[in-house]
């Protein structure tokens, strides 16, 4: 498998994870720390780290240290409008199967 269709695999399977895709969409408004999300959106603190990680990894979020926490937001826009697509795709599933 070329290089190129395997990293699009691991961005699909990263945002793949609900969890991270709700990280996402909160990241859209502004900066946040971990502990905020987590409370957000309702999960351990331990669990936002890891999908934070999984994005690190993925090169779509970043970070920086303020006092203790570090603060997340969106590097790369471009999966703002690949979740964007992916929500009027299937929106436009949902609506012919219905």
């Amino acid at each position: 498998m070329p290089e190129t269709e395997y990293r699009a695999s691991r961005v699909c399977r990263t945002l793949g994870n609900p969890t991270a895709y709700q990280v996402i969409k909160s990241l859209f408004e502004r900066k946040k720390a971990p502990s905020e999300l987590a409370s957000e959106i309702g999960v351990s603190v331990s669990t936002i780290s890891d999908v934070l990680r999984n994005l690190r990894n993925i090169d779509v979020v970043r970070y920086e240290v303020r006092a203790k926490d570090r603060i997340y937001w969106i590097k790369r826009t471009e999966v703002v409008h690949i979740l964007l697509a992916l929500e009027k795709f299937v929106g436009t599933i949902r609506a012919q199967q219905w």
